[in-house]
């Protein structure tokens, strides 16, 4: 049952409650030992860090800067800031120096956390720019000082000045005091465009959020949860909050990279994820049916096709299956998707929610197929996190985003634009006034950006209003919907969609070199580079084979008629993706401007001129 009570004592009330019994499992920076603590252990170490954050001077409301991936002494320090009312500002791990010193400026931010070597050496390079910062906190133990650094101190030295509580009386005052009109978090957007945006969210946000959340999304306290998303993420650190409240394991993985590793020395039964994590693994699950003998091939392919058949045409219709498929289904979930779950680490799935890009038909067919639950969303830092969500037990239509939580008013606006009012809509952007005017129409909803519609309950998305591109030839083309749809190719890593005022659809396609390059060997293609794998006519051909298959559904004008493969991926250090991994898509028209134009140069055959005149 959840724990409702404000933020600031919710990890003692939890402690109260749970005592003992473990709450985190997390392993130090650099090292290979799973670890644990207990509610009670971390309890204590939050009110060290409250009692430290007096020692050194923050004040009520001040905004204390996170700079790091995610530690067990990230939510230390959240929640031990929440303790003395101050507020967390959250910065991604990746961040550039540029980013930081931006937000460290926009923030006021007088203490920085930061996590490893990286966070601290941009740190200190961007320390005598930023005019209001003081102090820099170090998590990893591991990490050299500057030399001339004198003012930094380590995690371990900080939390020595909270020791044995010396200011508890003061603390526990504060908690008497805090509000839910306080500020909790600042979480400043990557933004495809633009300079970020502080995000407010305050601690009554926080409350509503997962009052509503806990009726939806059923995380029990015999739950086990990976951290796998970026804290600073608010998908993530509303979910991890949630799992909190619930009383639920938390497991912290400190490298994303390490993740599938992670899930199988962990065994989790809840995670929550992007639509990328998803796309890897069918990937992988399909690799393997194309590299077995026919015969098994076969039996793979039935195998899917019965899971499809019992979890999506009948379940997630709300109808009861035959008793054949029921049977045949059982001894398929007992055995062949068994295996494959083990494999992932997920021999005891209970929710799995899915958010933050458009999730693919197929993506999502697949997973419920194999017997996970992917509870499929869609939320904004400015709605933290949650507007709609699958229901579990509830039936669910493959291509929406499910049902609107309790509390939240919405409307449909100029082109189909959702609005949103309610409880956990943010109150604006951090000192934006002129932005935040923009941000509300004159009845005081939200401006989500994003166009959809309501059918039988539940919510539909169409695609950034922004986003939206007119081809030369006036047609409308949503890029998000067309790369969704290829990303499940094997070979395609990442692809951006190009079309606005061009007179065709085209696309930039990063492939995945391994299996491109794995391709190529089978095949007698012989390249020195990646530059010239991705040049040579038979791969192009055999990709243009691969992107039809996957095309047929969509209109002819909808249809990619060119496409570059690049032999590097898009970064966030050239700025083409955010810290969340979206595509900047006037950043790549920039960086590509070359290849793109000469997509557009050459002569097109009758073919593709007859596909662009279509509709």
């Amino acid at each position: 049952m959840q724990t409702k009570c404000h933020l600031s004592v919710l990890v003692h009330e939890q402690a109260k409650k749970y005592d003992k019994r473990r709450a985190l499992i997390y392993r130090d920076f650099g090292g290979t030992e799973w670890k644990s603590a207990t509610w009670r252990d971390f309890s204590r170490k939050v009110r060290h860090v409250s009692n430290a954050l007096l020692n050194i001077g923050v004040k009520v409301q001040e905004n204390v800067g996170v700079f790091s991936q995610n530690a067990v002494e990230y939510l230390y320090t959240d929640f031990g800031a929440f303790g003395i009312r101050a507020v967390t500002v959250p910065l991604y791990a990746t961040s550039s120096e540029q980013q930081i010193q931006y937000i460290i400026d926009d923030a006021q931010i007088r203490v920085l956390f930061v996590g490893e070597q990286e966070q601290y050496d941009k740190a200190q390079r961007i320390f005598s720019h930023c005019h209001t910062l003081e102090r820099i906190i170090i998590y990893d133990r591991r990490v050299r000082k500057a030399p001339a650094d004198n003012g930094s101190i380590y995690f371990d030295e900080f939390m020595k000045l909270g020791e044995n509580s010396p200011r508890q009386s003061e603390v526990e005052k504060l908690y008497g005091e805090a509000s839910d009109d306080d500020l909790c978090n600042i979480l400043y957007t990557s933004g495809t465009t633009g300079e970020s945006k502080g995000v407010m969210l305050t601690y009554g946000q926080y409350r509503a959020a997962l009052e509503a959340n806990d009726k939806v999304v059923p995380v029990r306290e015999c739950d086990r949860v990976i951290n796998f998303l970026p804290i600073t993420h608010i998908f993530e650190r509303g979910w991890l909050f949630l799992s909190i409240s619930e009383g639920a394991e938390i497991v912290i993985n400190t490298n994303p990279k390490e993740i599938q590793q992670s899930m199988r020395e962990t065994r989790p039964t809840c995670m929550s994820a992007v639509p990328r994590f998803w796309e890897k693994v069918y990937a992988e699950v399909i690799d393997r049916i194309d590299r077995a003998t026919p015969a098994q091939q076969k039996l793979l392919r039935k195998a899917l096709a019965i899971g499809r058949k019992h979890n999506i045409e009948y379940l997630s219709r709300g109808k009861r299956p035959p008793l054949s498929l029921r049977m045949k289904y059982a001894l398929l979930h007992r055995t062949l998707f068994k295996i494959v779950r083990n494999e992932l680490g997920l021999d005891r799935p209970n929710i799995f929610p899915t958010a933050g890009a458009t999730v693919s038909a197929e993506i999502e067919e697949f997973v419920h197929s194999i017997g996970i639950d992917m509870i499929v969303g869609y939320g904004l830092t400015e709605s933290l996190a949650t507007v709609s969500a699958d229901h579990k037990g509830r039936p669910f239509t493959v291509g929406s985003v499910g049902r609107p939580i309790d509390g939240l008013d919405i409307k449909f606006g100029e082109n189909d634009e959702i609005m949103l009012k309610g409880p956990t809509i943010t109150k604006g952007y951090y000192k934006r006034d002129e932005l935040n005017k923009a941000a509300f129409d004159e009845e005081g909803y939200f401006r989500t950006g994003d166009s959809g519609y309501m059918r039988g309950g539940e919510l539909f998305l169409k695609d950034r209003i922004k986003d939206l591109f007119k081809t030369s030839n006036g047609k409308y083309i949503a890029p998000q919907m067309i790369e969704s749809k290829l990303i499940v190719d094997k070979y395609i890593d990442q692809i951006a969609v190009i079309a606005d005022q061009r007179k065709f659809v085209s696309a930039l396609i990063i492939p995945d070199y391994a299996l491109l390059e794995e391709y190529a060997r089978g095949h007698g293609i012989p390249f020195g580079s990646r530059k010239e794998l991705c040049a040579d006519a038979r791969i192009h051909e055999m990709m243009a084979e691969r992107m039809e298959t996957l095309q047929q559904q969509l209109a002819s004008y909808e249809k990619i008629k060119r496409f570059t493969l690049l032999p590097e991926h898009f970064t966030m250090e050239r700025g083409e993706l955010t810290n969340t991994l979206k595509i900047r898509r006037k950043v790549l028209a920039k960086n590509y401007a070359a290849e793109i134009e000469k997509m557009y140069e050459e002569d097109m055959t009758t073919e593709e001129l007859s596909g662009v005149n279509g509709s």
